[in-house]
């Protein structure tokens, strides 16, 4: 910690489930010239414990780098505060450099649940988890043909498509809203399952699987087409089949100042002209 400054002897606000004023705080940067020069203030004034040490972590930047930062703490048990030093900041808090105990005292959890995926290729499985969303996508310029299962049930036997995914909530507002899926509150527990351009059935829109389901995709011809599976930042090339569930074991928390928690930015977005 920085022997500048020294954080406030205070005990944790009893309204919140996070360490309150006076919790350890480390700060992680984008790798932008902003958001460095926004840590190093930050840190000067209110000090740094590190991620080893820190009860609450600051994600300084953008979406894609909080992403990032969850990833580096999942199972960790310490929420991140997000403030927006990029340009797309719907996971982040407005940036201030005032009163930041204060603010993370008073902030709201919002406790995310991500999807784990095991992508099976002819060198065998690998495993990646996403908080925002699993994603099969064509390699080449065949589109994919790709079988989906649900809960052993096959429920469409050839989607012909660039892609499809599966979203989590929280994600439902990123690549999900793009491809025309819908978006879905937290406490809905429910997973969008969204085609990528479909060509056939060319009508089909996608569902909403309860969030307990478990999704199979089986790549079909895959010699001739190729597909990548991608959890948020982990990529599998050729895969065979791909399959997606929900892992309530594992669990990352974010915070977000009051009025302005992820539920409400969530429903908003539904009403965003």
């Amino acid at each position: 910690m920085s022997p500048l400054v020294a954080p406030p002897l205070v005990t944790p606000a009893r309204s919140a489930g996070h360490p309150g004023l006076g919790a350890r705080l480390a700060f992680v940067a984008a790798p932008t010239e902003l958001a460095a020069a926004s840590r190093a203030r930050l840190v000067t004034r209110y000090g740094d414990h590190g991620l080893e040490e820190a009860q609450i972590a600051v994600s300084l930047g953008g979406d894609g780098f909080m992403l990032e930062t969850l990833h580096r703490l999942l199972g960790r048990n310490v929420p991140v505060y997000g403030m927006n030093c990029g340009s797309v900041g719907f996971l982040m808090n407005a940036f201030s450099e005032d009163d930041l105990p204060q603010r993370i005292a008073r902030a709201q959890e919002a406790v995310l649940h991500p999807l784990r995926m095991r992508a099976m290729t002819a060198d065998g499985p690998q495993e990646a988890l996403a908080l925002n969303e699993v994603s099969l996508l064509r390699q080449l310029r065949q589109a994919a043909k790709i079988r989906i299962t649900v809960d052993e049930r096959v429920r469409l036997p050839e989607l012909i498509c660039d892609g499809v995914l599966v979203s989590t909530p929280a994600g439902s507002t990123a690549y999900n809203l793009s491809a025309h899926g819908p978006i879905v509150p937290l406490s809905a527990n429910l997973l969008p399952l969204t085609p990528i351009s479909a060509f056939r059935p060319r009508r089909w829109r996608g569902a909403l699987l309860p969030s307990a389901a478990e999704v199979v995709f089986d790549v079909l011809e895959t010699e001739k087409r190729p597909v990548a599976a991608v959890a948020d930042f982990t990529e599998v090339r050729d895969v065979l089949s791909v399959t997606v569930r929900e892992d309530r074991t594992v669990a990352a928390t974010v915070l977000f100042d009051p009025d302005q928690g992820l539920s409400e930015r969530i429903i908003a977005e539904q009403f965003t002209v």
